[in-house]
């Protein structure tokens, strides 16, 4: 029977060069290795470019078509010009349907629980805490020594420790 709601879903937010990739990376890795389904969706608030100049496939897209599909015997690629910016949760629904979780880096004004990555060597607040409460902040990962942080009102989780941290997500998203 298909699913018939987007598997849940967590944002993984920081400031530039926190680490978010790195870590997202090393837990879509744990998360498998436990035998869990899992998918990635990277917010690029840049334009990204995957349909190069020059070759066919961009040659289609420039031509008109709506969805150019490349596809090898080890991957598929789509490449679609919505009319407008396709809402987050449609995406979660449209392409990940059937997964167990869904690691996001970025979305961070997004409504979707959220874990914040925060390293001492940056030296700046967290971006869900201050000035802007988000309700949507769930944990933080960090390298702060306990005491520093010990009034937050969510998990503290350590960044040296992906395994606490995977062990966290299933308790939390996976059970």
């Amino acid at each position: 029977m298909p699913q018939t709601s987007p598997p849940p879903a967590v944002a993984f937010i920081a400031r530039s060069g926190t680490g978010k990739t790195t870590l997202v990376e090393a837990l879509i890795s744990e998360l498998t290795a436990r035998g869990h389904r899992v998918g990635a969706l990277k917010h690029d608030a840049h334009k990204f470019e995957i349909d190069r100049p020059g070759k066919d496939s961009r040659r289609f897209t420039e031509a008109g078509a709506e969805v150019m599909v490349l596809v090898s015997d080890e991957t598929v690629a789509m490449v679609q010009k919505p009319k407008t910016p396709e809402k987050l949760d449609t995406i979660l629904h449209k392409w990940f349907n059937g997964l167990d979780l869904v690691l996001v880096e970025g979305y961070k004004t997004s409504d979707l629980p959220k874990v914040e990555i925060q390293r001492a060597e940056l030296d700046k607040p967290l971006l869900s805490r201050g000035e802007r409460h988000d309700p949507n902040l769930v944990a933080v990962v960090t390298d702060l020594n306990d005491h520093v942080i010990q009034d937050l009102d969510v998990p503290v989780l350590p960044l040296d420790s992906l395994a606490i941290v995977a062990d966290w997500l299933e308790v939390r998203f996976l059970r």
